[in-house]
This record gives C-alpha cells, sequence and structure tokens, in this order.
C-alpha cells in the first residue's frame, strides 16, 4: 500500500518527527500549509500533530479531509510536552471529531518547547497554566520550557508503516 505522511506543527518538534519517520519508511512528507496534494491519493495516512494549549493543530485540516481520512487507515501521532496517557487523551479527543479519534491508531511523541521562540500570547496563556498546574514537573516545563525529542519513540510507528506497505491494496 501506499502512504504519505501529512503534519501540523509550529515550532519544529512535529516536522522533525515527520521528516525522522520519512527517513525511515520512505513516505512523501507534507506539510499540510503547503500540500499540493489530496489525502484521497494515498491508501493509508500517518497525520502528525502539534499540540498547542491543549489543541491539536491539525483539527481544522481533519474536519475539512474527514471523509477522505475515514475511508483508509491512519496514524495519528501527536506531539506534546505531555506524557502519553488520559490528559493528552482527553486534548485528542476535544480536537478532533469522535468518528476519527476511534479510527486512527494513536502514538505519542514528546516534543521541544523553546521559550525563546514562543510569542507573546502563548508564553502568558502557559504562564497562567503553570500557576494553576498542580505538578511541580509539569509547572517547571511550562514556566522554562523542554526538550523531550526522542528520535527512537517513532519506532512502533515505523513498525506499524511497514506493515501496511508490505499489505496488498486489495486488503484494506
Amino acid at each position: 500500500m501506499k502512504g504519505a505522511i501529512f503534519y501540523s506543527g509550529q515550532y519544529g518538534s512535529t516536522a522533525q518527527y515527520a521528516d525522522w519517520i520519512s527517513e525511515a519508511t520512505g513516505l512523501p512528507v507534507f506539510n499540510i500549509k503547503h500540500a499540493s496534494v489530496a489525502p484521497s491519493e494515498f491508501d493509508f495516512l500517518v497525520l502528525g500533530s502539534s499540540v498547542i494549549i491543549y489543541k491539536l493543530t491539525i483539527r481544522k485540516w481533519v474536519a475539512k479531509h474527514l471523509p477522505a481520512l475515514l475511508n483508509r487507515p491512519v496514524l495519528l501521532y501527536t506531539v506534546s510536552g505531555a506524557a502519553p496517557g488520559p490528559k493528552l487523551d482527553g486534548w485528542v479527543h476535544d480536537s478532533l471529531p469522535a468518528s476519527l479519534v476511534s479510527h486512527a491508531e494513536p502514538f505519542a511523541f514528546q516534543g521541544r518547547l523553546d521559550m525563546d521562540s514562543l510569542g507573546w500570547w502563548t508564553r502568558t496563556v502557559l504562564n497562567i497554566g503553570a500557576m494553576m498546574n498542580k505538578d511541580p514537573e509539569g509547572r517547571k516545563d511550562e514556566l522554562h520550557g523542554f526538550d523531550y525529542m526522542d528520535k527512537s519513540a517513532i519506532d512502533p510507528l515505523v513498525a506499524r508503516i511497514s506493515e501496511l506497505t508490505a499489505t496488498p491494496r486489495d486488503s484494506i
């Protein structure tokens, strides 16, 4: 089967993961802001999204392309400061249609937050969030930034892509 990576990111972590996945699998990569191809041209899709202020940045693109997404396998990776778990799951459920959330196979990667690259509004929201955050480690991350990028985190996703690319088109 023929697949592609479509991603939405804001500060570079999601793009870095997309590039690493592409290097490991040979799949083409498309930033949704500049994509000149439709997701319907592929047998399966890898969707990557940053999580900014508790929302997936790919949510509007998903809404626009939802029928095409639901007609093929979708692997969804998210990039955020949060570890996999209920908090991140809630953000995904709040950002995407329930039909896609139940259809897509999820993969969660941790990213990078460089405070110097953020705009005033995002820094302000993070500072407010840090004041309300009961988790001391989360509070520190929201105030000072972090770098949790991990290339090896893509290994389970790459393995799943290998399974899909080995699957004949007529068996999906």
